[in-house]
């Protein structure tokens, strides 16, 4: 029998400290062709998504994968990213949470999303007239 990781125990763990101080809880997700997140806002392979109740609807963080629905842009979309791409989780008032390690991610798995029907993947490279100079992508709460 195979271990089972405690990573999706801890991201739980944070996840839920953050919704019971009040806090935002972010995570920083390494994107890869496993990474269902929209493309505009991916920076440096990476992209920082709220996950507080308020920013998403039907947040399931399982062992294997974190999945919800959000709004970019005004649009709604899913989101599923692996448990394993997770470099992060973290109070973005405070910046408390915890980091973790990502394995280094193949070629492979680096280049071309693969994107299901109806479905926006994010690629690695930031699109053509995205910001740059450090600024990250995040979620605005509209109402």
């Amino acid at each position: 029998m195979t271990e089972i990781s405690t990573k999706p125990y801890l991201v739980r763990a944070i996840f839920q400290w953050c919704v019971d101080q009040g806090l935002t809880p972010y995570i920083v997700v390494a994107v890869d062709r496993h990474t269902m997140v929209p493309s505009r806002f991916v920076q440096d392979g990476q992209i920082v998504l709220n996950i507080s109740p308020d920013a998403t609807q039907s947040l399931v963080i399982g062992n294997e994968l974190i999945a919800f629905q959000a709004r970019f842009g005004g649009v709604a979309q899913n989101i599923s990213v692996p448990v394993e791409n997770v470099s992060a989780i973290y109070a973005r008032e405070n910046g408390h949470g915890m980091a973790f390690e990502v394995s280094e991610m193949s070629e492979e798995d680096s280049a071309e999303p693969a994107a299901a029907e109806g479905e926006v993947m994010a690629s690695p490279e930031a699109p053509d007239g995205a910001p740059g100079g450090g600024a990250r992508g995040h979620l605005k709460l509209v109402k």
